[in-house]
C-alpha cells in the first residue's frame, strides 16, 4: 500500500482510527473516512482484480467491480456480527467479481460485447462512418415501392404485347449495356 495516498489524509488523522470507527464515520456520510477506507484497502481490490479476466473488458474495468464490492463492504459490514472488516472486504470484493465475470459472460450480453460503433470509421484511409452510410434518406416509401412494381408490370404486360421477339432481344441488350 502506497503510503503517499493515505498521507493526503494526515489532517483528519484517520491513521489513528480503526477500521469500526472508520466504517461508522462513512456510514454517518464522512466521505473522507471512506476514500481513507478506499485507499486503504486498495491493495485487496488489485491482489483480486489480477486473478480475474473479463471479455471484452480492461483492467480498469475489473478494478471497478473491486471498487464496488469494496464500497458495499463498507455500506454493509456490520461491527457486532463480523469478526474483522479486512477478511469481510476480501470476500466482498470476490463475490463482486464473480458476479461481474457471470454477468458478462451470459448470453444474452453478446450483442453488446461484440457491437461495433456506428462512429467508427469505414475505411482505413477516410473518415467516413458507418453512420454516415446508413443514410435515412435512402429508405423508400412501402407505397412507392408498390406503385413502381404495378408500373413495371403494366410496362412489362405492354412490351410483351406489342413488341416482336426480336424487338424484345433488342431493347433487352440495350437495356443491358446502360
Amino acid at each position: 500500500m502506497a503510503k503517499s495516498n493515505l498521507a493526503y489524509f494526515t489532517n483528519d488523522d484517520f491513521s489513528k482510527k480503526t477500521d469500526n470507527e472508520l466504517i461508522s464515520y462513512a456510514k454517518e456520510g464522512n466521505e473522507k473516512a471512506l476514500e481513507y477506507l478506499f485507499c486503504k484497502y486498495k491493495d485487496i481490490v488489485n491482489m483480486k482484480v489480477n486473478k480475474y479476466f473479463i471479455i471484452g473488458a480492461e483492467k480498469e474495468d475489473i478494478i471497478q467491480e473491486g471498487m464496488i464490492g469494496l464500497y458495499k463492504a463498507v455500506k454493509s459490514f456490520e461491527t457486532d456480527k463480523q469478526n474483522s472488516f479486512r477478511s469481510f472486504a476480501n470476500l466482498c470484493v470476490e463475490r463482486q467479481l464473480i458476479t461481474a465475470i457471470k454477468t458478462s459472460n451470459r448470453q444474452k450480453h453478446i450483442p453488446l460485447n461484440s457491437s461495433l460503433s456506428l462512429n467508427t470509421s469505414v475505411y482505413e484511409d477516410d473518415d467516413t462512418s458507418l453512420m454516415e452510410l446508413f443514410n435515412t434518406n435512402t429508405a423508400e416509401d412501402p407505397l412507392d415501392t408498390i406503385t413502381k412494381k404495378e408500373y413495371y408490370t403494366l410496362v412489362g404486360n405492354k412490351i410483351d404485347k406489342h413488341l416482336s421477339s426480336f424487338e424484345k432481344q433488342v431493347l433487352s441488350r440495350f437495356a443491358a449495356r446502360r
